[in-house]
């Protein structure tokens, strides 16, 4: 199932009356869902285009490399898409969908036996943004730099930071901060109640804290030393 480009109507609307188009946006929804369970692809394709950079969000938020993740957001939208008569309505047809595209991301881990890993350096220029912007609370400025080198340092702190926390954790973390999932959706895809996604978020923006500190605690002394031998020349 190949990703369909965005069209103009379909990109965000001016603030407003958020829960009137929210309301009117799943009712949208809820008519291409019917329509494509009847058969009709360009419904499907619709679907898709709401879906897919958050479908990606979310696998990436998982996986190591951005080509295995790419693959397994077309997988889960190919499964999906062939699962469709199945889905009763009950629940969001998104949050069906991510909790579709996080269990092929295990099933994938299963088979190929490999870590599970977000690199923060295979996200999209916006989600880096996103996550720069988010990652503010570290104490630590991430924005874009001039000198593609301190880019590059940041990037990998970044990425270093996010290896080190649990896998799930990292995930809910790129949801809710580059994705901007709310708690709730979380705990729909993942399977937990609200309190635990909140307490999880809590947790892993500390131990992000924590680590940077850390790092930035061991860098002072090898600063200081280096400071000193030059002003002794």
């Amino acid at each position: 199932m190949a990703y369909v480009p965005k069209t103009e109507e379909e990109r965000p609307a001016p603030p407003g009356d958020r829960a009137g188009l929210k309301l009117a946006a799943a009712k949208a929804e809820r008519e291409l869902v019917l329509r494509a369970q009847r058969g009709d692809s360009s419904a499907y394709e619709g679907l898709v285009r709401i879906h897919q950079q958050r479908v990606l969000a979310v696998v990436s938020g998982i996986l190591r490399r951005r080509e295995d993740a790419e693959d397994v957001a077309q997988q889960a939208l190919a499964k999906a898409y062939f699962s469709l008569r199945k889905f009763d309505l009950r629940s969001a047809f998104g949050t069906w969908l991510y909790k579709i595209a996080v269990n092929e991301c295990w099933d994938y881990l299963r088979k190929k036996k490999v870590r599970r890993l977000v690199y923060e350096s295979d996200m999209s220029e916006d989600q880096l943004h996103q996550m720069e912007a988010a990652s503010e609370s570290l104490g630590h400025e991430l924005r874009p730099r001039e000198n593609t080198s301190l880019r590059l340092e940041q990037r990998q702190l970044v990425d270093e930071l996010l290896a080190e926390l649990d896998e799930k954790d990292r995930l809910m973390l790129v949801m809710k901060e580059v994705e901007g999932f709310s708690v709730e959706e979380i705990g729909e895809v993942l399977g937990l109640n609200v309190n635990t996604v909140k307490v999880r978020l809590f947790r892993a923006r500390g131990r992000l804290v924590e680590l940077h500190r850390r790092r930035h605690n061991k860098r002072q002394p090898a600063t200081t030393t280096a400071r000193a031998a030059s002003q002794s020349q």
